[in-house]
């Protein structure tokens, strides 16, 4: 068996017409040979799109899409205050430069 990807909306496809043939009579392992996959296939599948409809699916991968790009974006920031961090830590500080009289407790 070759393995191929199914879009959400062909999966919500397959499931709504899987879910016809199950309440038909069918075996679920009749069904999942019909349908060229896996009984473990079928089951998460059923876990993650069952009952959405193929709108749901596409705002659903818009969302993912939207939270990887976040999660991105929050790694970036998070390695850059450790770089500045890091960098503040290193950094000697001149205490008779000329912000001498602005350092609380140096006289």
């Amino acid at each position: 068996m070759s393995r191929r990807r199914h879009t959400p909306e062909q999966i919500i496809r397959k499931l709504a017409e899987g879910q016809k043939l199950l309440a038909g009579g069918m075996d679920l392992e009749e069904v999942c040979r019909q349908f060229g996959i896996a009984e473990s296939t079928w089951a998460r599948w059923l876990a993650q799109y069952g009952g959405m409809k193929a709108d749901d699916a596409k705002r659903l991968k818009e969302l993912e899409g939207e939270n990887a790009r976040l999660k991105k974006l929050l790694a970036e920031a998070e390695l850059d205050k450790a770089m500045l961090k890091e960098l503040a830590e290193d950094a000697p500080i001149d205490v008779k430069g000329p912000l001498r009289g602005c350092l609380i407790g140096v006289r």
